[in-house]
């Protein structure tokens, strides 16, 4: 009987245990959110309830396991110990990522909350996140190092491993230069500057938005919700556009290609009422002017200006198509046209055609051709 009762207690106690610690955490960390609701830091520790619950209960196991006194223990202790002792370092190393992940992100949120600068909060928020990975591969090696220390052979071949370090480095580095030219580019961007998450950026061609940077690749959201993965060493050794560097304000630029007769002072006219109607644009500047002309077109340019890339593609997508509209509708000589005329047939000239009428006439009064008389 004892055999079966010991076991009952020994494993149903380390459990209810577990259970009651992790209620207990759960609700003191639930009071202290509401009594400091200025900082989300309580709230996202409670995401941590379940990695607690496995450390702690691997943690009873591993230390009280032995006192079940059953036969699966006495004949397999050492496997026994071993399986717990590698849960309970997996379990803690879980536990500290989603610590370390809710004290980042709450520093983050906090940061955002008061901050002004748009550009200032997407640098932050890029430099965060790569903190973050950064800090789950090294709990990741470190957590996977001290599993395989555990096992006894891993420790008798730990002296050659570190001498032969040296050698299998050069080796890595070779063979990994490029992954490790990732890394470092990564961390250049987290922390020069370059480039946000968030920022606008124009890469080969394409234009799009900075939606996740990690330690090796960058991807973009394209306008047509594409994305674009890139290596991050790109962004380090190539040119690129960012348009959201030094601001989020934008000017854009709406061409079109008329006729040498359009009314420019009406167009102009025109021009302010359509921006002063558009909630795209940020009422700090308009203006229209003839840029250039052609031997059958002009080329006239309206200039607006916006709060962000969004809202410049969206302003001059209103004032293109309402201007042509209001040419097409109210001047539509000013429209770029072919002129064509047909070709008329050639005509005698006028004294021709009177020599040709006397001659007639005198032909038919006497019968006879007026030279031969």
């Amino acid at each position: 009987m004892e055999d079966v009762l010991r076991p009952l207690v020994v494993i149903g106690g380390s459990l209810a245990i577990t259970l009651l610690t992790g209620w207990a955490v759960d609700r003191l960390l639930q009071r202290t959110d509401a009594r400091h609701a200025e900082t989300p830091l309580w709230g996202l520790l409670r995401r941590c309830r379940l990695p607690l619950q496995v450390t702690v209960c691997s943690a009873l196991l591993r230390g009280s396991y032995d006192k079940t006194h059953a036969r699966v223990v006495r004949e397999h202790g050492s496997a026994i110990a071993q399986l717990l002792a590698l849960v309970l370092i997996a379990a803690t190393a879980w536990l500290a990522v989603r610590v370390s992940a809710a004290v980042v992100e709450s520093s983050y949120r906090r940061y955002a909350a008061s901050a002004h600068d748009p550009a200032r909060v997407r640098r932050v928020r890029t430099q965060v996140t790569l903190i973050q990975r950064v800090v789950t591969a090294i709990v990741g090696v470190v957590a996977a190092s001290a599993m395989l220390l555990t096992f006894p052979a891993m420790r008798t071949v730990g002296t050659s491993m570190l001498a032969s370090a040296g050698i299998l480095g050069i080796v890595a580095g070779v063979a990994a230069q490029s992954t490790l030219g990732n890394l470092f580019a990564g961390l250049q961007i987290a922390f020069g500057d370059m480039v946000r998450i968030g920022d606008t950026v124009v890469v080969d061609g394409e234009w799009g938005t900075v939606e996740e940077i990690t330690l090796t690749f960058l991807s973009v959201r394209t306008w047509d919700e594409r994305r674009i993965t890139m290596p991050v060493s790109y962004f380090t050794s190539k040119p690129f556009e960012n348009w959201s560097r030094g601001g989020t304000q934008k000017t854009g630029a709406v061409v079109f290609h008329l006729d040498h007769s359009a009314p420019v002072a009406e167009m102009r006219v025109r021009l302010g009422e359509i921006v002063r109607k558009s909630p795209a644009w940020d009422g700090r500047d308009w203006t229209l002017a003839v840029t250039d002309t052609t031997p059958s077109t002009m080329v006239v340019r309206a200039l607006v200006t916006a709060r962000d890339a969004d809202d410049a593609w969206t302003v001059r997508c209103e004032v293109r198509e309402q201007m042509i509209t209001w040419l097409r509708e109210h001047h539509p000589y000013a429209l770029p046209r072919i002129t064509t005329a047909t070709i008329q047939p050639p005509r005698p000239a006028a004294d021709s055609e009177d020599r040709l009428t006397r001659f007639s006439g005198d032909l038919h009064k006497d019968g006879t051709h007026p030279r031969r008389n």
